[in-house]
């Protein structure tokens, strides 16, 4: 049994890296994308990269409250993405 949770944290610890690396990855695309579809997508992905965050902290710590935290958060960004898509496509969000 001891063996099977010292597998687990050396996963979510390896995972945490994986993460962390394309979160800082996606910072700089942010800041040098030659484009506004570039930036949008940068983003999107740091979104995505936060709910991935989220969730392994929930399970390294062992609550379940990150869970509902990265579902909400989930939520809010694919929104928040639309919105920001139909902004710089057609000037405005609401019709």
């Amino acid at each position: 049994m001891n063996g099977e949770l010292d597998i687990v944290h050396v996963s979510v610890i390896i995972a945490f890296a994986a993460l962390s690396v394309s979160q800082v990855m996606a910072m700089i695309r942010l800041v040098i994308g030659p484009d506004t579809g570039d930036r949008i997508l940068a983003l999107d992905t740091m979104v995505v990269n936060a709910i991935g965050l989220i969730v392994l902290l929930g399970i390294s710590q062992g609550t379940q409250i990150y869970f509902e935290a990265a579902m909400i958060i989930a939520m809010l960004g694919f929104v928040s993405t639309v919105a920001l898509a139909r902004f710089i496509l057609r000037g405005d969000i609401i019709e």
